[in-house]
């Protein structure tokens, strides 16, 4: 203070040089007084004129030196001992305090049980610490009651009254046993050599003593003394230097006892502000949990002793630059603060993340950027929802347009018709979206795919190029009616798709191949027998004969050939394309291209009159005959006019009577020649070139079954054993051929090529 009146002086008299008035320099030094007499009250632990340390100790208030300086229970002695000052409490040390914990770490003594080999005899050196009547109470959670030696039994006893241990409320006991000292281990406490266990809260008294009958004499020779004591865990660390030395003897561990202002909890306390000891502002009070009493804290923000006027302090976050709690600027206010990003960034400076400003031509650049991007995407968004509109637009139109709505609504009204409305997502995830890979077929007409459905059926989908007006008309009417085609050997139509400008078929899938391929095969002849032969022809006509007489209305195939009659895994035939006549194109340019492609089975009469009639699908039955019979291709690109049609071939051999020449050699030596000879008859009338000279489907059929029966008793003999046979050619076959004019790879086994 003296120090500070000198500088005022000198303040008072550079006032004076400069003529300032007398009663300004008096104020304003009462003023700088003032200020520092507020700092050093705020700065100070310790009540005024009192000492705020003893020795190395840091004496905060209510504790103090001297009855004036401490609050009731909390007075100390500084007393001079080995060669510095060090704060008492009557004979316990004080070696450090806390008050923001309501702690203090005080010396405790070690009690002690030791072997006098020259007297033979024990001696005890047993401690107590009675904290009765007292503000402090000994840690339950810090402490633990420690034993070691060999062979050593301690007991810690509390006792109800002050200097009795008639009345005993509390005993504990922990022993510490060990063989060898090889036994022993550094900073291990659990049982050899050491033990420890805790003690119960709230405790103010306790007492150590051993079991006096417990050691043995052989035990002295490992340990001489054992040793017990109340100690703090957390501050002892097991060393076997203390049984093997008398390094702990007469010595001091540390301990550690809690305090509060006493005996009120804090609602008591505030009743009564003369008494109440949190005087601070921004102090808040805690109720102890030793008991009835309460602690003084400083608020979040503030730091200092709550139990001073004025004694808890701002804590000024900003003050360590380098431990800053901001990243930016840090702005310290009472009790918190706030933090700012530096001049000419922004973001976060709470979590790092300050960032400097961009320049105004850069936002505006970012800013149109960001605009044009937003429009980019809304024009984005409006046309694909203008294109799906657009999309379902066209679909409903197509729908409508092929005659969907009729068709669903017949559908409907027929129980039992198991007929599928298909939508084009549901053909395009059968087929991979029309993936090459599962190309089975193509032609001028369109592209056949082999798809899975959702129910893992299996099935063929016809992808048409094609279609006109008239077809888009009548296409509904003419599915229904296919749709109640049912014959054991006519591929089922099950479905289809009406969604598209183009409507996709779904049949069943075939998978054993069609008769061109049994027939002609890739240069390798697989044996058939007549027999086998006949059967195939008869189960083909009586397809057609179904289709001419039991359909409703009749319909007309218009492609029968051979590569239309399709094979299961039995033989059975399955004819396929029913119908196509009624979905072709009239016009003139795909009449001709459709001409070309079923040359060698064209009826001559619809050549010349464009009308497709029943007779029309009798005379290309007619050369599928020729074709089982010779082994002969419908058409071949060599010789004369004449060999190039198998139908002229066939028709001038008969007539020169040299027929035999063109039977196929597997069945012209091992066969009937009756019944072949029979099978040609029909054959030719079949062909002959006035479609009402022709017999009809029907006739047909039923010549062939009377064909058929005339040996069957030799054919049920055999029948197995040559499916078997042909079955396994005819896979391999469909193995090794990849190319071809007619391959199963490149020829649909369902073609929707319209008919002539």
């Amino acid at each position: 203070m003296v120090k500070n009146k000198k500088k005022q002086t000198k303040r008072t008299m550079e006032c004076k040089e400069n003529s300032i008035p007398t009663g300004i320099v008096f104020l304003w030094g009462l003023l700088v007084l003032l200020l520092l007499a507020l700092q050093l009250t705020s700065a100070s632990v310790a009540l005024p004129g009192c000492l705020e340390r003893c020795g190395d100790v840091e004496i905060p208030y209510p504790f103090g030196i001297g009855r004036n300086c401490s609050m009731e229970g909390f007075t100390l002695n500084c007393t001079f001992s080995k060669g510095t000052h060090k704060p008492f409490l009557n004979h316990i040390e004080f070696l450090s305090i806390s008050l923001s914990l309501g702690l203090a770490r005080v010396a405790g003594y070690v009690s002690s049980q030791c072997y006098n080999a020259t007297a033979s005899n024990v001696t005890y050196n047993d401690w107590e610490m009675n904290l009765w009547a007292s503000p402090y109470r000994f840690s339950s959670t810090l402490n633990k009651f420690t034993t070691i030696g060999c062979m050593t039994l301690a007991y810690l006893i509390e006792s109800n009254t002050p200097n009795s241990m008639a009345n005993s409320s509390y005993w504990s006991a922990c022993v510490s046993m060990c063989r060898r000292r090889d036994d022993l281990k550094n900073g291990s406490c659990t049982g050899i050599g050491c033990c420890q266990t805790a003690i119960p809260k709230g405790m103010v008294h306790y007492r150590v003593w051993f079991a006096e009958n417990f050691t043995s004499t052989n035990t002295y020779n490992l340990s001489r003394c054992n040793y017990a004591a109340l100690v703090e865990e957390r501050a002892f660390n097991f060393s076997t230097s203390y049984i093997t030395t008398d390094e702990l003897y007469g010595g001091t561990l540390p301990l550690v006892i809690n305090w509060a202002v006493r005996n009120k909890t804090c609602w008591e306390a505030r009743r009564n502000m003369t008494s109440y000891a949190c005087v601070s502002e921004n102090s808040t009070c805690l109720d102890s949990a030793d008991g009835p009493g309460y602690l003084c804290n400083c608020s979040e923000g503030y730091q200092g002793n709550p139990y001073l006027p004025h004694g808890c302090r701002d804590i000024d976050e900003c003050a360590n630059k380098d431990g800053s709690p901001c990243s930016g600027d840090c702005h310290n206010t009472q009790g918190g603060y706030w933090c700012s990003c530096p001049r000419g960034t922004h973001g976060d400076p709470y979590k790092g993340t300050c960032y400097p400003k961009l320049p105004p031509a850069a936002k505006l650049v970012i800013g149109i950027c960001i605009s044009l991007l937003i429009i980019l995407i809304i024009m984005l968004c409006i046309h694909v929802i203008l294109e799906r509109r657009k999309l379902i637009k066209v679909k409903e139109e197509n729908f409508q347009q092929h005659g969907g709505w009729l068709l669903l609504e017949e559908i409907r009204n027929r129980q039992g018709l198991a007929f599928k409305m298909f939508t084009e997502k549901e053909l395009e995830q059968a087929t991979n979206k029309f993936h090459k890979n599962n190309i089975i077929g193509h032609g001028s007409y369109g592209t056949v795919y082999k798809g899975i459905l959702k129910d893992n059926h299996v099935v063929a989908i016809k992808r048409a190029k094609i279609i006109n007006e008239r077809q888009k008309k009548e296409f509904g009417k003419e599915m229904l009616i296919l749709s109640q085609v049912n014959h054991r050997n006519i591929v089922k139509l099950l479905g289809c798709c009406l969604e598209v400008e183009v409507p996709m078929l779904v049949y069943e899938y075939i998978s054993n191949g069609n008769l061109f391929q049994l027939i002609h095969g890739n240069g390798r002849r697989i044996y058939k027998s007549l027999e086998t032969r006949l059967k195939i022809a008869l189960e083909s006509a009586e397809a057609l004969a179904y289709l001419h007489s039991s359909a409703s209305p009749p319909i007309i195939h218009g492609d029968v050939k051979s590569a239309n009659i399709l094979l299961d895994d039995h033989l059975m035939a399955k004819v396929s394309d029913f119908g196509a006549s009624m979905l072709a194109p009239r016009d003139e340019t795909q009449f001709v291209t459709l001409v070309q492609g079923t040359c060698g089975y064209l009826d001559p009469e619809y050549l010349q009159t464009c009308l497709l009639i029943d007779k029309s699908d009798v005379y290309s039955f007619g050369v599928v005959l020729l074709e089982l019979l010779t082994g002969k291709k419908a058409l071949r690109f060599e010789g004369t006019e004449r060999e190039m049609s198998l139908s002229s071939s066939f028709l001038s051999a008969m007539k020169e009577g040299r027929f035999s020449e063109l039977l196929d050699d597997q069945i012209k030596y091992n066969e009937d020649v009756e019944r072949i000879n029979e099978i040609a008859v029909l054959a030719k009338a079949c062909l002959n070139v006035k479609g009402e000279d022709r017999p009809s489907m029907k006739e047909v059929a039923e010549e062939l079954d009377r064909l058929k029966k005339m040996k069957q008793h030799t054919w049920e003999q055999h029948n197995h054993a040559e499916i078997e046979s042909l079955l396994d050619n005819l896979s391999s076959y469909r193995e090794e051929e990849n190319t071809g004019f007619y391959s199963l790879e490149k020829k649909a086994m369902l073609s929707i090529e319209p008919g002539r």
